[in-house]
């Protein structure tokens, strides 16, 4: 193991020395073979091609020494790169030469713990197969990576697997580093020489201070735009109160009656009206602003779209009015027609609504009914089936005692078979310590060789580097003398000199400003036109709007007089929908008096069907609700319009 160890020290050493940016892989191997003439023939060139590999395949060792670091190795010191550089040459390319037993000498003679770990990673299946086959498939093609590198190394590892639980085994068997006890350091005292007494220091002149200015009066004032808001405020707060007032009477106006014989004089109309006003809370916080009447701004797309559509409503009304100037027909009778239908509409809508809301209801009732008969139908399909699963757990304890006896058989089988395995792998580990010490007597021979034929080859390329030194070397005359007002003469039209083209480009982009400032000033006079015309059609604007204002007011006028308070529906689909919700909750109550009262039981949510009953029930009582407001927003708006009208 000594020999082992010394020439994997000795490739160690050599890797540590390679620098690649001071000088080739080649030259270093050269010196590297110089500074070994004192060793052995042997020795020297397994060193020697131990080194030549680690350099030719350097990216592919540095792929699994950087991932073992950043992965498993984290506690072991980077000195150790080079070698882990080393055994994974050894394993990945001189495994099937050396032989299993040289490749575990060569591992037992360095440290055991840090082989552990690197083997355990770089034999891992999982690393293999994944991302170390994908990384050296980047350098190199995928077939020879798989076919040279990662099959052989696959059917290495159950042996390397092995030699990892020997080392474990080893590391186990150690004995513990006893712990020294460390020196404590004895304080000695310090030899201080005594200080001499300091003499009263001259007291330093007391500064004057500059005088400071007083604080403006302004910085206690409230500023004059706060108080201006606050002026703004009371006024506001006061003109809503006054028309909150004026609100007030208004309603109690409408709603106080007079007596008969009671003179309606304006200054008892007063006096009677602030003794029923209630009183006006007042709120310190409330606060109003002034509205701003500025009108909204419009993009030229809202504005162009608005006026185009106000232009045709215009032409609508002006083709209408031409119609019924050459005697055309009015549209009163159709809309008095029109209203009709509505009315009958709106009643068929509100018979609708009943129905659907009875239809709802019997569903539910239906549903109640449905789902107790499907828990009773439930009930004797449970007792059922708990009948044929006891029948079926029979079976399966039945199944399950011939599977114990039959598994008790295969064990003994295999038992025999494993005894007569070990027997042939003893055989077969005999035969390969046999072919690798054959192996080995022909790598050594093999080694002799390759290093002969590479300092041939090295020789040959030092002699081609250094004539090619020899040619950069000469001098080259660079530099060429050119004329701009030289015509090139090549041969082509419009061939022209460097002074004329500038000349020429310089024209060019005289008149591109010309054409641009032209242009600018057409841009500018079309905006200007496209302004005023969006100027007139906002005028345009403003005018319609104001005109479909009134009409609007006009028209919401007439709703509010012609809106009655719809009638309940009477129908004789809803009549015959209430007979039969009523009889199937006959039934329903009928069914669940026969039922057998529940057990007690602990308290639990409320069930679903209840849950439902109640959501129909408060459903409905909305609707009632609902109506009646109707009804009574329909009697109050007859009776203010009759007083409007005396």
């Amino acid at each position: 193991m000594a020999y082992y160890r010394k020439c994997i020290e000795t490739v160690i050493e050599q890797l540590d020395k390679f620098k690649a940016e001071k000088c080739s892989a080649g030259q270093f191997l050269e010196l590297a073979s110089a500074a070994l003439q004192t060793l052995s023939p042997q020795k020297r060139a397994f060193i020697l091609e131990v080194l030549s590999g680690c350099l030719e395949y350097r990216r592919l060792l540095a792929v699994v020494v950087d991932a073992f670091y950043a992965r498993a190795g984290c506690l072991c010191p980077h000195a150790d790169y080079s070698l882990f550089e080393v055994i994974c040459y050894l394993a990945t390319f001189q495994l099937e030469e050396l032989g299993f037993q040289l490749f575990c000498d060569i591992v037992r003679s360095q440290p055991v713990d840090k082989m552990r770990k690197f083997l355990g990673f770089f034999f891992n299946p999982i690393n293999l197969c994944s991302w170390i086959k994908d990384e050296w498939s980047l350098i190199y093609e995928i077939a020879h990576v798989r076919e040279n590198w990662i099959d052989p190394l696959m059917r290495w590892q159950p042996e390397v697997q092995e030699l990892i639980d020997q080392l474990e085994e080893v590391l186990a068997h150690q004995p513990t580093p006893s712990k020294t006890k460390a020196k404590v350091t004895e304080p000695k005292e310090f030899k201080l020489t005594v200080p001499r007494p300091r003499a009263i220091p001259v007291p330093e002149p007391i500064p004057s201070v500059a005088k400071s200015k007083p604080v403006p009066r302004s910085t206690y004032l409230q500023p004059k735009e706060q108080q201006l808001l606050e002026v703004t405020k009371r006024h506001n707060r006061w003109k809503a109160e006054e028309l909150l007032l004026r609100a007030n009477i208004e309603e109690l106006r409408c709603a106080v009656p007079r007596s008969r014989g009671e003179p309606l004089t304006q200054g008892s109309q007063k006096q009677k009206q602030l003794r029923l006003m209630p009183r006006i809370l007042r709120t310190p916080k409330l606060t109003f602003y002034k509205t701003s009447n500025v009108p909204v701004k419009l993009n030229t797309a809202a504005i162009l779209r608005e006026g185009s559509l106000y232009q045709r409503q215009v032409e609508k009304e002006l083709e209408r009015v031409d119609k019924l100037v050459d005697g055309a027909g009015d549209f009163s009778e159709f809309l008095e027609w029109q209203r009709k239908v509505q009315a009958e509409d709106r009643a068929e809508q509100l018979a609708a609504g009943e129905c659907r809301r009875l239809q709802g209801k019997l569903s539910h009732e239906e549903a109640i009914l449905a789902r107790r008969h499907l828990a009773q139908g439930n009930k004797q399909k449970a007792d059922q089936k708990k009948e044929e699963t006891a029948e079926l757990m029979q079976q399966c304890a039945e199944r399950r005692l011939q599977e114990e006896m039959s598994l008790k058989e295969q064990v003994q089988q295999v038992v025999e078979v494993q005894r007569n395995v070990k027997a042939a792998q003893m055989k077969l580990l005999r035969g390969r310590q046999q072919i690798v010490q054959e192996v080995m007597e022909e790598s050594r021979e093999l080694l002799q060789r390759s290093a002969e034929a590479a300092k041939e080859e090295q020789r040959r390329r030092c002699e081609l580097i250094a004539q090619l030194r020899a040619l950069e070397t000469q001098p080259v005359r660079k530099g060429k003398l050119v004329d701009l007002t030289q015509t090139p003469g090549y041969g082509l039209e419009g061939e022209m000199s460097v002074v004329e083209l500038r000349e020429r480009l310089a024209l060019r982009k005289e008149s591109q400003r010309r054409e641009e400032e032209e242009k600018r000033d057409q841009i500018i006079q079309g905006k200007r036109a496209r302004s005023q015309g969006l100027q007139n059609v906002v005028e345009r604007i403003s005018l319609c709007r104001a005109a479909m204002g009134r009409s609007a007011a006009l028209r919401w006028e007439e709703k509010k007089a012609g809106c009655a308070p719809p009638a309940p529906p009477q129908d004789e689909r809803v009549l015959e929908l209430r007979r039969q919700v009523e009889e199937k909750a006959a039934e329903r109550r009928g069914q669940a008096a026969l039922l057998p009262a529940p057990a007690p039981r602990a308290a639990r949510p409320r069930p679903r069907a209840q849950l439902e009953a109640q959501h129909w029930l408060e459903l409905e009582r909305s609707r009632e609700r609902r109506l009646r407001t109707l009804q009574r927003r329909g009697s109050a708006g007859g009776h203010a319009r009759r007083l409007e009208a005396a």
